[in-house]
């Protein structure tokens, strides 16, 4: 059977399996919590809000909700330091022997991590046992590894610089679709059949998705096999690489690149770390959701990255790049401004639409550090960007996590504030990029291959 060389359903059954259960991790520790805090059962019923039935339980409300936060913490900093190192390895490692290895061990890792969920809540044990199921899986990879590696894998199928932009744009969109489809099921099947259920069938799909991945999916490296390399020299290579990746090529080449990695990164921090809290922020008083609306919030949360696309798609007819990175930056910046004043179910829904371009600075920036490195180097390019995306994922969600934990108590919104306040960096960072590289046409292809790489048709930094 032949394979094919497509990668969106790989990332669309991922994104539908994970973001099943993603709203329902936050939900499911915090009903432990509450169960074990209070000693009474948690307050479950038809209405959209609960506050009223938690009037009375305002100070062990407050105690549930630092827990949860600093239970958060404690799973993400579990999880960080392996991802880390097994990303960096991982995606480098593609370079040499193919791009399916970074896609089939993060995919075998979640599907440990939601059977974990599973044997957790089906016979009700220690809530703490979740915390190692994180740093089991993280030895895997994470969703930071695979998505280096799906993004390495269509740079070597994409030849133009616009194509690889809307080509990582459509990766992005995916993500958004399915989870938009999985957090609105998911409210549902949590109000009809409990957490058993939904855990189960994430795991089936994650079953799924690693065969398809496994038997289905071609490999874009063909890599001669009859080449072995000691475990020694294989790690040499890899360090070898990203010492070239920014030491190689002109020093503006460098910069450049520097910059953009960086910005991704301060931007990848506050973002991740926002959407981190909102569903304890949902969770909390005034708004109290119920599990239907925190399904439903997750849903056009998600939907961003659609509207993200078609923005990329848009914008980029008329734009150059960085306007279209800055229209994103100022869409994070405002609706977590917003987020940190929304006390009503209305406002909480309304604070998504500032936010419907919040995604386009990803794929963008994914691109243009794309093109100013060879076709040789893009699995250690995206090792490093996947690297950093690890660790501000990771150390974003711990981060803010307790800091909502010491301020959720006087202002729950504060981490909302300190969020949008954060946005300044990558926007700063930015314009410092724009102020360095105000390079015409000629001299930004002379950067692209002033260290022997290839050329390519469009500017590095647009």
């Amino acid at each position: 059977m032949k394979g094919l060389y497509f990668i969106e359903p790989i990332v669309a059954i991922y994104a539908f399996a994970s973001f099943m259960i993603y709203p329902l991790v936050q939900q499911y520790v915090y009903r432990r919590l509450w169960l074990e805090i209070t000693n009474s059962s948690y307050p479950v019923s038809d209405n959209t809000s609960q506050c009223g039935n938690n009037i009375s339980h305002s100070r062990q409300q407050d105690e549930v909700q630092k827990a949860a936060s600093l239970f958060s913490m404690y799973s993400d900093l579990s999880s960080m330091i392996p991802s880390l190192i097994v990303t960096l390895l991982l995606v480098s490692y593609s370079d040499q022997r193919g791009r399916k290895v970074t896609i089939i061990m993060p995919l075998i890792g979640s599907l440990i991590y939601t059977l974990s969920f599973l044997a957790v809540s089906f016979f009700e044990l220690n809530v703490y046992l979740l915390i190692a199921a994180s740093f089991v899986s993280a030895l895997f990879g994470g969703v930071a590894t695979m998505l280096g590696g799906c993004f390495s894998y269509v740079a070597d199928l994409c030849e133009d610089g616009k194509q690889k932009t809307l080509r990582m744009a459509v990766v992005d969109m995916m993500i958004g679709l399915l989870a938009g489809v999985a957090s609105i099921s998911t409210g549902y099947f949590l109000h009809t059949t409990g957490f058993n259920w939904p855990f189960f069938t994430s795991s089936i799909f994650h079953a799924v998705n690693l065969l398809y991945a496994v038997f289905v999916l071609e490999e874009t490296r063909v890599i001669d096999r009859s080449e072995t390399v000691g475990c020694c020299r294989a790690m040499q290579k890899l360090v070898c690489g990203i010492y070239n990746l920014f030491a190689g090529g002109s020093s503006q080449r460098k910069w450049v690149l520097l910059l953009l990695i960086v910005t991704f990164f301060s931007l990848s921090f506050v973002n991740t770390g926002g959407l981190s809290m909102i569903t304890l922020y949902e969770l909390n008083e005034p708004l109290c959701w119920s599990e239907i609306l925190i399904g439903y919030g997750a849903a056009v949360s998600t939907s961003i990255f659609i509207t993200s696309f078609v923005g990329v798609y848009l914008f980029s007819l008329c734009l150059p790049n960085i306007a279209i990175a800055y229209i994103g930056m100022l869409s994070v910046l405002i609706s977590m401004l917003m987020t940190a004043f929304a006390k009503t179910t209305l406002m909480m829904f309304l604070v998504r639409i500032p936010a419907m371009f919040a995604i386009m600075p990803f794929p963008v920036l994914r691109s243009m550090m794309s093109k100013v490195v060879s076709k040789s180097e893009q699995g250690v390019l995206f090792a490093c960007v996947a690297f950093m995306e690890n660790l501000s994922t990771n150390g974003a969600s711990a981060v803010f996590s307790r800091i909502y934990a010491a301020t959720v108590a006087w202002c729950p919104g504060f981490i909302f504030l300190l969020g949008s306040g954060l946005c300044i960096i990558p926007i700063s960072l930015l314009g410092i990029l724009r102020c360095f590289h105000s390079l015409d046409s000629n001299d930004t292809q002379a950067l692209l291959s002033e260290d022997g790489t290839e050329a390519s048709d469009e500017p590095a930094v647009a």
